[in-house]
């Protein structure tokens, strides 16, 4: 009996150092895991970048972006929706969805709702309300690490007499640059890369870009990619950490 004892306290001693070393295997390759999992990059907006349905001819830029990153490195998550303005996608409950989805990066891009006429509930003020809107989207990203960059609402392509774009949403990009300097937050200006290719292109051929020659604002399959291309001139040069995950084009 006097030798019982001590051997069961070496068999328990022999199992708890087994036991904690096939803990800390577990926690390693469990944080190994999640160290391989792709980072996240989201992408808020409006119906100019959101995603579309197979059998609808409509299209956002949104929807490929992420064929200029490598997926293994950076997963991009396009949570832009149809007819949202900075205010309307926060008060419906959007932004939280999005912030919980835990993004890396996060692509800002609101305006065309915003300009609506004041009394539509979507409609913000460029030189106050929506100002302040995006003040919060770059404040709450910020507040859960990710890295916000703005980016410009392109022009609608309302072309005047001259034959050139009459840019109705110049004062919402004015402004979002204003608040992108003041809090010193990377923007890609889309509205002066997009009013500068519709002027090169001229009317009629912007309207291959449409999803319909009459509607001035939203684009198809070409004209997404046209716009894709245009926010991947100046994303990895706004926001450099970005060049990493990209694949040569």
């Amino acid at each position: 009996m006097k030798y019982l004892f001590p051997r069961l306290l070496q068999m328990l001693s022999r199992f708890s150092s087994s036991f904690f070393i096939l803990f800390l295997l577990a926690g390693t390759a469990s944080a190994q895991v999640e160290t391989d999992q792709p980072l996240r990059m989201v992408i808020v907006g409006d119906s100019t970048v959101c995603h579309y349905p197979t059998n609808s001819v409509r299209r956002g830029w949104g929807m490929f972006i992420q064929d200029y990153f490598n997926s293994s490195q950076l997963q991009v998550v396009n949570l832009a929706l149809s007819g949202r303005s900075t205010k309307t996608f926060i008060k419906e409950g959007h932004w939280g969805a999005a912030l919980k989805e835990k993004p890396a990066y996060v692509l800002i891009q609101f305006g065309h709702n915003d300009s609506h006429s004041p009394e539509k509930p979507e409609a913000t003020d460029a030189k106050t309300t929506y100002r302040e809107y995006l003040r919060k989207y770059i404040d709450d990203a910020r507040a859960i690490g990710a890295r916000p960059v703005l980016i410009t609402p392109m022009c609608r392509r309302n072309f005047g007499p001259d034959g050139r774009i009459r840019n109705t949403l110049l004062p919402y990009a004015d402004a979002m640059k204003i608040v992108a300097k003041e809090k010193r937050v990377p923007l890609v200006d889309l509205n002066a890369l997009s009013v500068e290719l519709c002027n090169k292109l001229g009317k009629e051929a912007c309207n291959g870009l449409a999803n319909d020659p009459s509607d001035e604002t939203h684009f198809n399959a070409k004209g997404a990619k046209e716009m894709a291309r245009l926010v991947m001139q100046q994303l990895p040069v706004a926001e450099p950490s970005l060049k990493q995950f990209e694949i040569a084009h």
